[in-house]
């Protein structure tokens, strides 16, 4: 096995519970868990929040580090290297990479639509994430344009019911890694 899976999606797209969620299948034992690396630093350095290309460029270094760390193992992980993109498109040519160099480094990517589509009335954000609709739709909108080459992408529309999302969600991971997965709560 050495699924490299990204879960990515724009803030409010349940990325990091769907993650947490997939920690207690069985079936997905193996696999190693990268949790989101820009919530932690801006929890940890709240002022990179003014440094957008400081911010983005120590979030890519950490998410390689972390993947390197796997050795080869099978992973997924909250966020891949080129979701920075979305937010500091000039990356590419700072870290000196190809989007195609970025795309070897997942075999699947699930893009979770954000709540904002859906509308103010199923969007919201935290103290970490304070992005509006408008800006969590133009994130979306790059995310897609970003990670649609891959060879590997699935798009997962928002829906008003979480569980219906999540099983879409989960049959797509079946699919991926070649296992029917049941969830039970």
């Amino acid at each position: 096995m050495s699924n490299r899976i990204v879960i990515t999606g724009g803030p409010a797209s349940g990325k990091t519970e769907f993650c947490e969620r997939l920690k207690n299948i069985p079936e997905l034992a193996p696999f190693g868990f990268i949790s989101e690396q820009a919530r932690h630093f801006l929890k940890e350095q709240p002022d990179l929040r003014h440094d957008s290309r400081q911010l983005h460029q120590s979030i890519y270094h950490s998410q390689v580090w972390y993947e390197e760390s796997m050795k080869g193992e099978g992973f997924i992980t909250d966020r891949g290297t080129a979701d920075a993109l979305a937010y500091q498109p000039d990356l590419l040519t700072l870290l000196k990479t190809t989007l195609e160099k970025e795309y070897r480094r997942y075999d699947a990517v699930i893009q979770l639509e954000s709540a904002a589509a859906l509308g103010e009335k199923y969007f919201t954000g935290d103290n970490i994430r304070r992005e509006s609709v408008t800006e969590a739709l133009r994130i979306e909108t790059a995310l897609k344009k970003i990670w649609g080459g891959h060879p590997g992408y699935h798009f997962i529309k928002a829906h008003k019911n979480i569980e219906i999302k999540f099983g879409h969600f989960l049959k797509i991971v079946g699919l991926i890694i070649r296992k029917n997965i049941e969830w039970t709560r």
